[in-house]
């Protein structure tokens, strides 16, 4: 169910020989987005449970299940900030309905991110993942 912007980066992973290249290029990603506003980094959107300060601000486009989820986010860490890049890629676009169904830490497997990432950081993609479904389920409650 993964998207074509997360397929890419899966390839791209594929290619790179180790993880130093991989580790630049997620940084990179994360150059790459578009800075979050101050006014939106608030305690409303910022994420718990991360060591890095991290902002998750949503945008749900429609209603019902097949409303589109798309968010921007941002980190003081450059790395932290490439894996906001990756889960918008896992799930930026995505109907409410797919958002709570993805397998988020099967795909991050793919990457094989879970046994290159500190245990600390680790944590801090799962608290960004569940606060991404939290917000789609809350809407689909709604």
């Amino acid at each position: 169910m993964a998207s074509a912007a997360f397929e890419e980066i899966a390839e791209t992973f594929e290619f790179l020989e180790d993880w130093e290249e991989r580790y630049r290029h997620v940084i990179d990603l994360g150059k790459s987005m578009a800075p979050l506003d101050d006014a939106f980094k608030v305690p409303a959107t910022k994420v718990d449970g991360c060591a890095s300060q991290v902002w998750i601000l949503p945008q749900i486009d429609g209603q019902g299940p097949q409303a589109v989820f798309r968010f921007q986010g941002e980190s003081d860490a450059m790395i932290v900030r490439g894996l906001i890049a990756v889960l918008h890629a896992l799930y930026d676009g995505l109907s409410l309905a797919d958002v709570v169904r993805v397998d988020a830490a099967g795909e991050l497997a793919r990457l094989g991110l879970n046994d290159h990432l500190s245990a600390q950081r680790s944590n801090g993609v799962r608290a960004m993942i569940e606060r991404i479904r939290s917000l789609a389920a809350e809407k689909l409650s709604a």
